[in-house]
Order: C-alpha cells, then sequence, then structure tokens
C-alpha cells in the first residue's frame, strides 16, 4: 500500500500533471472569480479536453478547477457584493463590509487561507474514511447496487431543488433516454427507429454540454448580457497576509467539519453548509448579530472554510459508492466514465494507484490555490471587468468546437444544441437539470443491476426487500422523497389549522 501510495505521488508530480493541475487552479480561479459563470460549467467545458488524456493528467485539471473554484467565488463577493458562485453568498455578507473599510486584501487573505485549511482538513477524513466505507460497500451484490444506485436518484430528486415533482420528473425522463440503444441483455435495439447513430444510445457528455453549457449562453442572450461593474479599488499586499492561515482557527476547524458533513449527504448543498458555519461562528464570537454582520473577519473565515471543506466531503460518496451529491460530482463522474473507470468499491481495488493519485492531486491542488490565488489577485480584479457579451460567444465556441472534436461528427454537435435548448427551457420553467443527467449517467447501472437481480431471484421483486442492506437504501431513498412534501404539507396547514 504504501509503494502505491508513493508511486502515485511521484506520477502526480510529473511535470505535465503539475502543469495540468496548474491550469485548472487558474482556470478555476477565473470561473469562480466570474459571477455567471459556474465550476460545473467550467468542468463540462473541460471535459472535451480530458477525453484524450491519461485519466491522472485529466484529474489533475479537473480537481485544480473543483478546488480553486470554490475559493475564486469569494474575490467577487468581497469586491462586488456579487458572489461568484452560490456557496460564496454566505461570505458576502461580512466580506463586502470588510472591502468597504478599506479592508479588502484582510478579507481575500482571511477568504484564501480559511479555504485552505477547509480543503486540507476535509481531505484527511477523506483518505481516512474513503477505504473504509469502499471496503464495506465490496460485499454489496446486484441487489443492494441497484438498491443503492436508486437511493442516489432518489435523494438528487428530492433535495436538488424546491419542487419535488419537478425533480422526479426530470430524473424519470432522464431515465426514459438511458433506453435508446443496445439493450444491455439481449444486445437488440430499442427505440432508435432505425437511426444507425442511436444504437450506441445518447452519449452523455454531450448531453452535459448541452444542459449546463448552453443555458447560460442563452440566458445572456434573452436577458441581454450586463458588463460587471468595474472595480477602482487597489488591492496591495495580500501575500504578505499568508499567515492568516493560523488566525480564526476555532471557526476554520469548526466549520470544515460542517462543510464536510454536508458535502458528504447527496444532494445536500454547499449553500446549507456555508450558512450553517456562517451562523454557528456568529454564536461562537459572541457578538451581536448587527455587529457581526457588519464586517466581522471570522463571517469571512467560517463560510469559506466550510465551503472548501465541500470539495473533499463530496468526493466521499462518489468514490466509495459512484453517488455524485451535486452538479460538479456529477460531472467527475462522467469524466471517470470517460476515462474507462467505474467509481465505487472495487475502484479502490482495481486501481488503487489511480484513488491515490486522486488524493495526491487534491493536496497539491489546495496547495496551489493558496499561493496561487494571493499572488495572482490583481489579475482577478481584471477579470471582473471583462464584460459579459466577451465571454459568451467565447463558450459558445467551445461546446460547439469541444463536442465535435469528440468523434469528428456533428451528431453529438447536434444532441447538445438540442439538450442545450431543453435545458434552457427546464430552467425557466422550474425544472432542474441534474435529476436528468445523473439518471443518463447512472441509468444504465441501475437497469443492469436491476434485471441482474430479477434474473437470479427467477423475477421475484421482493428479492429487494429481504435483503437488510437493500431494504435500508430503499426506505432512505423513499424517506427523501416524502419528507419535503410532508414538510411542504405542514406549512400550508399553519398552526391554526393544526391546533384544530
Amino acid at each position: 500500500m504504501a509503494h502505491t501510495a508513493f508511486a502515485s505521488l511521484f506520477a502526480v508530480l510529473s511535470p505535465v500533471n503539475l502543469l495540468a493541475n496548474l491550469i485548472g487552479v487558474l482556470f478555476g480561479l477565473f470561473i469562480g472569480a466570474t459571477p455567471g459563470l459556474t465550476i460545473s460549467l467550467g468542468m463540462v467545458l473541460l471535459l472535451p479536453v480530458t477525453y484524450t488524456l491519461p485519466p491522472i493528467t485529466s484529474f489533475s485539471l479537473l480537481l485544480g478547477l473543483f478546488v480553486s473554484g470554490m475559493t475564486g467565488g469569494s474575490i467577487s463577493a468581497i469586491l462586488l457584493n456579487i458572489p461568484g458562485t452560490p456557496s460564496a453568498s454566505a461570505t458576502a455578507l461580512a466580506g463586502y463590509k470588510l472591502s468597504k473599510k478599506g479592508r479588502s486584501a484582510e478579507a481575500i487573505a482571511t477568504a484564501v487561507t480559511s479555504s485552505f485549511v477547509g480543503a486540507m482538513l476535509s481531505l484527511v477524513v477523506l483518505v481516512l474514511v474513503s477505504p473504509i466505507i469502499a471496503r464495506a460497500a465490496l460485499h454489496f451484490g446486484s441487489v443492494e447496487l441497484a438498491a443503492l444506485v436508486f437511493l442516489g436518484l432518489a435523494l438528487i430528486s428530492s433535495f436538488a431543488q424546491e419542487s419535488v415533482v419537478k425533480g422526479l420528473v426530470s430524473g424519470m425522463f432522464g431515465l426514459v433516454l438511458t433506453t435508446i440503444g443496445l439493450d444491455p441483455i439481449t444486445g437488440t435495439p430499442r427505440f432508435t427507429f432505425g437511426v444507425v447513430n442511436l444504437q450506441n444510445g445518447i452519449n452523455f457528455l454531450p448531453v452535459m454540454i448541452g444542459l449546463f453549457a448552453v443555458p447560460q449562453v442563452l440566458s445572456g442572450i434573452v436577458l441581454k448580457a450586463e458588463v460587471i461593474p468595474r472595480v477602482s479599488r487597489e488591492i496591495r499586499g495580500v501575500f504578505s497576509r499568508i499567515t492568516d492561515v493560523f488566525k480564526y482557527m476555532k471557526y476554520k476547524v469548526i466549520s470544515s467539519l460542517i462543510g464536510i458533513g454536508i458535502g458528504a449527504i447527496p444532494g445536500a448543498g454547499g449553500p446549507i453548509a456555508v450558512f450553517l458555519a456562517y451562523d454557528n461562528a456568529r454564536r461562537m464570537s459572541g457578538k451581536r448579530k448587527k455587529e457581526f454582520d457588519d464586517g466581522s473577519p471570522e463571517g469571512v473565515a467560517a463560510p469559506e472554510a466550510a465551503n472548501s471543506a465541500l470539495t473533499g466531503g463530496a468526493l466521499i460518496p462518489l468514490l466509495t459508492l459512484g453517488i455524485p451529491g451535486d452538479p460538479i460530482t456529477a460531472v467527475l463522474l462522467g469524466a471517470l466514465m470517460l476515462q474507462g473507470l467505474t467509481p465505487g468499491p472495487l475502484l479502490f481495488r482495481t486501481n488503487p494507484d489511480f484513488v491515490y493519485a486522486v488524493f495526491w492531486a487534491f493536496l497539491i491542488a489546495a496547495v496551489l490555490v493558496l499561493f496561487v490565488a494571493l499572488l495572482s489577485i490583481r489579475v482577478w480584479v481584471t477579470v471582473l471587468r471583462v464584460p459579459k457579451w466577451i465571454l459568451l460567444p467565447v463558450i459558445a465556441i467551445f461546446c460547439v468546437v469541444g463536442t465535435y472534436s469528440l468523434n469528428n461528427s456533428f451528431w453529438d454537435t447536434g444532441i447538445m444544441l438540442i439538450f442545450g435548448f431543453m435545458g434552457f427551457l427546464m430552467k425557466r420553467y422550474g425544472f432542474p437539470l441534474v435529476p436528468m443527467l445523473l439518471a443518463i449517467v447512472l441509468g444504465p447501472s441501475f437497469e443492469r443491476n436491476t434485471r441482474t437481480a430479477l434474473i437470479l431471484s427467477n423475477g421475484n421483486a421482493s428479492v429487494f426487500l429481504t435483503h437488510p442492506i437493500s431494504l435500508l437504501f430503499l426506505l432512505i431513498a423513499l424517506a427523501s422523497i416524502l419528507t419535503p412534501v410532508i414538510r411542504k404539507g405542514v406549512a400550508r396547514l399553519g398552526p391554526k389549522d393544526l391546533k384544530k
């Protein structure tokens, strides 16, 4: 094991992989610092590039983006009061007030160093907990695996958006799309309508690019892209504050634990963790709410530590069980499958070198973000002045070129455009995109394991209820679907109706 770990370290430290990690960090800071661009969008734009790269190189690139994107969102939140990512919304509360007081350097340094602490603590938990979960999951058969994938789909569908019904509709539509192509058991064509290109099914990569990237472009065009306000404030002496990594440590540690816990729960979401951390820090500080909100450094340290700790927490269910917890890890799941790797307990047994490489790449990305973000802060201040009407056409070109280059075919580009327009309409009418995307990614595994379990049990569906682990997963899935419905029903009744 030690030999594998060191061999993976040397692989990650190769010049090519280090360069990939650095490029990912720089791109992630750009994506995170630019309001309107999301980390999942950045991931999708890089996916076609990773298609031709070795697994370790591609994940060095993507993990660099993942870790740095979380940190980058705090820059615009502090300087403009415009969170670059949804998870940076809590940082804007106290961070922007500090910036208005002329303490921009302190606020940014606190955010970056807190992100570093959160990422490092989440990595420690990831390394310690993941192998244990993976070893336990190795005992899963087709029954348990089918129930586990169903649980993942149910969690995302119920927690991703406020409307459970719309989440379930989105997920079910994705499952229907996975039936297109060759039957996994018999090999006969299904719903291909005589189109040869459909025999291989619908490639999830063009779908992923279409769902995440094209709606961003269309929204900018329809809603008339706005130019981000200019940042005139000079930022000086940020790097000299690197020692701030040791400040407010109790806030950073506790907030990191909150972030790890929330991140490990599929579908819980980053905003929940950062606002929990922010509120907890306010209580710990003993300050009044108005005083704390009026530019307290602890109000920057806590949410940023929780924000970055989400990364390691979200990787735990992805690597050990193959269940992505949010849109970003859903894209990472797609990247793993592009490399011919199947996330889950078998990944730790069949590809331990890759798993250790992921751990090392995560560590290097966290260190790079700490130094690069502090050294290049003036660059990101300049980036904030770039108008969206310049960025949107560039994103559109990346989408077309990226999908065409997959197979040198306009078929994939057409699929991307169709799903892009569909994603735009879904967002307009409140249908979440993530359940449909996850259903397309996880659907084949769900069908294969479900049908295998039914074949082994001679068609007896009660086999899913007689296996304890499978039954547990199904009960959790049922609870995750019903809980929001019950909560909404109670909220509509109101206290007077409950008394009656």
